[in-house]
């Protein structure tokens, strides 16, 4: 299988980490030697209830007795996708109340600068330094690290950036402004939070110049920072929200919510003005329905800042300079990005999944499912110093 691995699948790295995966549950991931592993990952945030949960499981085979893709996007009724877009509109404020299915996070970021251009009649975006909003064309073109978009330019045009947290620069955001796109919490820059009301400052310059006002909650969204949403913690409400990752309970999903005045710029002038086959495909709305139905039904919402507390108790170590983020969406920073890389693979070996962030190299993510205990919590923050302590006494 390794052997075929390496041939025929793209590699995305030099050097993947090529576990052989036998199956998976709650929050533990089992190779082919049968051999658990403790998941601090969730599949890079997405995996939000663990692995195989039961109400998750039973809404996929359910729907799978009914029917699979049937139609293009948005053409016929269909009521996985109906009932899982009027429930992420109850837990909005308004009037963030109309939402567009996508396969993926990066796609929902495409449609919500489309729908910022074509609802401003504008073409400046403005993005922020180590932005990360995905790998297409228009999400890459808004990526704030220049050392990943250089082999792919052109981009598209009419792309500035301006510094997270510095509210000197918000200056910049003018009447040619279509829209500001921001993560809520930076994800590859480190888990950086939005300090001294930022977004609310951005909120309100951009309805000064009336520009959309787009924030990327694929990271921080659906319960990982102790609110539904990441923007509830900042004291603001974007004009286009941006979810994925973590709201599909496993499976392939993103999606944009706007107001419907403004999404209805889509329909219409053109006509299929954003279109997707498989968006809001019956099993992965079934999928999230599920997950969203689960988290918001729960104390798990609460139940993070605890869990965030937790780690911060039992992860004391000389060798972590700082732990940054909010709820489940954390980051451990080391010295140097040798020990960083040493960590994360010797933990494994230890039976622990960590992976790196983007542009942090001195960064360990730790982003584990929302409902691991606190058993599992304190057993891999345990693996995490007996490690660093192996390689303090080296």
């Amino acid at each position: 299988m390794k052997t075929d691995f390496f041939k025929y699948q793209a590699q995305t790295t030099p050097h993947p980490l090529a576990m052989e995966i036998s199956h998976a549950e709650g929050s533990y991931i089992y190779d082919t030697n049968n051999k658990a592993y403790l998941d601090f990952v969730a599949g890079v945030s997405a995996c939000s209830l663990g692995h195989k949960h039961p109400k998750v499981v039973t809404a996929i085979k359910e729907q799978v007795d009914k029917y699979l893709h049937v139609m293009v996007y948005g053409e016929y009724i269909q009521k996985p996708a109906v009932e899982l877009t009027k429930l992420i509109a109850k837990h909005l404020p308004q009037p963030l109340e109309s939402t567009y299915l996508t396969n993926s996070g990066t796609e929902a970021i495409e449609g919500a600068l489309k729908l910022a251009r074509r609802y401003t009649g504008r073409s400046e975006i403005i993005a922020a330094k180590k932005a990360y909003h995905g790998n297409t064309m228009g999400a890459l073109s808004v990526m704030g690290y220049e050392e990943r978009k250089q082999p792919f330019r052109p981009l598209i045009p009419d792309v500035r950036f301006v510094t997270f947290n510095n509210q000197e620069e918000l200056k910049k955001i003018t009447h040619k402004t279509a829209a500001v796109i921001l993560e809520t919490i930076q994800g590859g820059a480190g888990f950086i939070e939005p300090t001294n009301n930022y977004l609310q400052q951005v909120q309100k310059r951009c309805n000064e110049v009336g520009a959309v006002f787009i924030l990327d909650e694929i990271q921080p969204g659906i319960g990982r920072t102790g609110t539904l949403f990441g923007f509830e913690n900042y004291n603001c409400t974007p004009d286009v929200v941006v979810t994925g990752k973590g709201l599909g309970g496993g499976l392939p999903i993103g999606a944009f919510t706007a107001s419907k005045e403004m999404m209805d710029c889509l329909k219409d002038n053109p006509k299929l003005g954003h279109i997707t086959t498989f968006g809001g495909n019956p099993v992965i709305a079934s999928a999230a329905l599920a997950t969203l139905k689960e988290i918001t039904s729960t104390n798990l919402i609460s139940e993070t800042l605890q869990k965030e507390s937790l780690v911060r108790e039992h992860l004391q170590h000389p060798l972590i300079k700082e732990i940054r983020g909010k709820g489940l969406m954390l980051a451990a920073i080391l010295p140097s990005a040798d020990i960083a890389n040493q960590v994360i693979l010797q933990c494994q070996e230890e039976g622990l999944i960590l992976f790196w962030l983007l542009f942090e190299p001195c960064a360990i993510r730790i982003t584990p499912p929302l409902n691991i205990s606190d058993k599992e919590l304190i057993t891999g923050c345990n693996i995490i110093k007996k490690v660093l302590t192996n390689l303090e006494q080296t």
